[in-house]
Formats: structure tokens, C-alpha cells, sequence
């Protein structure tokens, strides 16, 4: 485990959880911060470095880590460790620049390594039971709000927080980004802490995002329409919510759950499909774990972790025109990447 912080403690401690299950071994925790490493290492059981250099020397038969160090040294310490022959989970958002996230594709596809990002929404168990329910989504609400927190101050809350769900929504939607329209501000931090979006993709469907770390409520919702239906999705509860107009297979007549509803609009059915509840790290973790075994592609790849931050810097892009136009620049210090699109990209 590489960084050892408010997340990547939690990381170590699943790989824990694993280990006692038998079907891996927590060789050690990796943080500059010895007396933190020292502390998360007595915690686990297991051994603690200042260095990944100094973990590679000593401990040769490491095959997998998980990084959940600053985004800012995701390409360099991902680099050390694909170069050393060890598969890696890299926290999201997968690089600071689309440079860094292209290096780490060109590294991971020469050392023939297994490399995942940390989108961890998409292992959510209600997410993946929307998956089967996919049709042609055209409108999506988004809501990700959380109090605030200096855990991670080296991003704005759209590389922190919204790119979750941009992760989520570009893996619904399959269609290529034809407009973005943004405003953000900082409120405690130098960089955007608020932030509200609106893309239009090219299949005609439109999704707004609104993303905050200064809220006094957590909450996180995703909401879309598609043809005949609505459905919502809660990721805090783990749950499903179709609405769907007219008779659809294992659907309920809201009268057996709300008498008003049910009554006014019997042609409307209402379904929660099934969930297994399981907390959504420790099925990423296992997710990679088993694509290191046999060596299949990860559920989210480096390619998909590139989309979502290509995205993400064009968001802030925009952020800063709009600054620029409505004359508060010197208040939006967040860093803007410069977004160089590609063919079939944003």
C-alpha cells in the first residue's frame, strides 16, 4: 500500500481483511511520513517503509499495490512500480495532465501490467445493478455534496468529487462529449470547492452535475430518464428506484407502497431491483486482485480513467472562462490543465 493516508489506511485495512480471509499477503505500507507508516504498519500487522525505492529492494516478491499518494505524484510512483514488474490499482483521478495518463497507458501496455483506477462508484452495488437496465439514457441529474475536508486540498472538488460521476455517467451514456457549459468557485480552499455542470453528449443526451465540499449535508444521487422510465440511484443506501410508465415485468403498482400514488397513476410501476449489499472498496480491491491472478483486463482501465479526466479538465477549463467573463479570475486559483483533444475525444 502505497500512501497511507485517510484513504489509503482503508485501502490497508481491506487488504488486511483479505489476508486473514487467505487469499492475500500485506507485505507493507509505503509513506514518506515514517511515524505514519510506522503507525498504519503496527495496525495491519505488517511491515512500514519511507520509500517505494526501499520497498522494491527489500521485498522483491511484491506483485500488486495500490497507490493513494497526492495526484500530483500518481505518474512517477506508478511509473516505479510498473517499471519493477508490479501491477498496480491507482487512486482516481489517474494523473494530474492527459500526458502523464497517456505515459502511464504506453508503461502499463510495455511492461504487460495490470492497471486499474480507483473509480470506486463503479463497484457500488447499486450501480452495478443498473447495468442490466441501460437502455438509451438522454437526461441525467447528479447531486455529490460532502461537508469539508483537507484530506485532499491538492485537487478542486471536480477532480476530488464530480469525477466519480463523470466516471459513472460516460460509462452509461458511450457517446462522445459535444458541449460543456461550468461555473465553480473556491469558498475555503485556493482551489473550486462548489461546482456546477452541463454536457451535452453527442447522442443528444444532456447531464447536469452539481459537486460541493462545503455542503452541511452528504449526500450522493444519481438520477436519469430514458425512454418510459425514470430511475435513481442512492449510492450512500446501496439502492435502485424504477419508475416506469405501464405494465414491465416484476414491477409493483405504487398502491402497494403509497396509496396517493397508486391511486392518481395506476399506470405508473415502481421497481427496486435486487442489491447485494458489499462495501464498494472491497470490491474494487478484489476486482483487481483477480484481473493480477489471470491477468484480464480491469473492470476500470487506465483508458476509462483517462476519459474521466479528460472530461474533468475540460470542465475546469470552462470554469476559468467563465471566471474570465463574468471578471472574478483572481478569485479561481484551482489548476487548470490545459485539455489537448484528440480524435474522437472531448
Amino acid at each position: 500500500m502505497i500512501g497511507v493516508g485517510a484513504f489509503g489506511r482503508n485501502h490497508a485495512r481491506v487488504y488486511r481483511e483479505l489476508q486473514q480471509a487467505g487469499s492475500v499477503r500485506l507485505v507493507g505500507v509505503v509513506d514518506p511520513d515514517t511515524a505514519r507508516a510506522d503507525a498504519v504498519a503496527r495496525e495491519f500487522e505488517c511491515k512500514a517503509f519511507g520509500s517505494v525505492e526501499q520497498m522494491l529492494v527489500t521485498h522483491t516478491e511484491v506483485q500488486a499495490a495500490s497507490v493513494a499518494v497526492p495526484t500530483v505524484l500518481h505518474a512517477e510512483v506508478a511509473r516505479a512500480l510498473m517499471e519493477a514488474g508490479v501491477d498496480v490499482l491507482i487512486e482516481k483521478p489517474v494523473a494530474a495532465t492527459l500526458d502523464e495518463a497517456d505515459e502511464l497507458i504506453r508503461l502499463a501496455s510495455e511492461h504487460k501490467r495490470v492497471a486499474q483506477v480507483g473509480h470506486l462508484e463503479r463497484f457500488n452495488p447499486a450501480v452495478r445493478a443498473t447495468l442490466p437496465l441501460l437502455k438509451r439514457p438522454m437526461f441525467f441529474e447528479v447531486h455529490r455534496l460532502s461537508v469539508f475536508s483537507p484530506r485532499a486540498l491538492d485537487v478542486d472538488v471536480v477532480l476530488d468529487l464530480m469525477i466519480h460521476d463523470l466516471d459513472v455517467v460516460l460509462t452509461f451514456v458511450k457517446s462522445p462529449v459535444k458541449e460543456i457549459r461550468a461555473v465553480g468557485l473556491p469558498i475555503l480552499s485556493g482551489k473550486v470547492d462548489i461546482a456546477n455542470v452541463r454536457v451535452e453528449f453527442e447522442s443528444g443526451c444532456v447531464a447536469n452535475f452539481t459537486a460541493s465540499r462545503v455542503s452541511t449535508e452528504r449526500v450522493r444521487k444519481l438520477r436519469f430518464f430514458q425512454a418510459g422510465q425514470y430511475i435513481s440511484i442512492d449510492y450512500g443506501r446501496q439502492d435502485v428506484l424504477v419508475l416506469s410508465v405501464g405494465s414491465a415485468h416484476g414491477a409493483h403498482s405504487f398502491a402497494k407502497n403509497a396509496n396517493e400514488w397508486g391511486t392518481q397513476h395506476p399506470q405508473i410501476q415502481m421497481e427496486k431491483p435486487a442489491t447485494t449489499a458489499e462495501e464498494p472498496l472491497l470490491a474494487e480491491i478484489k476486482a483487481f486482485l483477480q484481473s493480477v491472478r489471470d491477468r484480464s483486463r480491469p473492470v476500470v482501465s487506465l483508458e476509462d480513467g483517462r476519459r474521466a479526466l479528460e472530461l474533468g479538465l475540460a470542465i475546469l477549463a470552462e470554469i476559468a472562462r467563465h471566471a474570465g467573463r463574468i471578471g472574478v479570475t483572481a478569485e479561481v486559483r484551482g489548476q487548470i490543465a490545459e485539455v489537448k483533444p484528440q480524435e474522437s475525444d472531448l
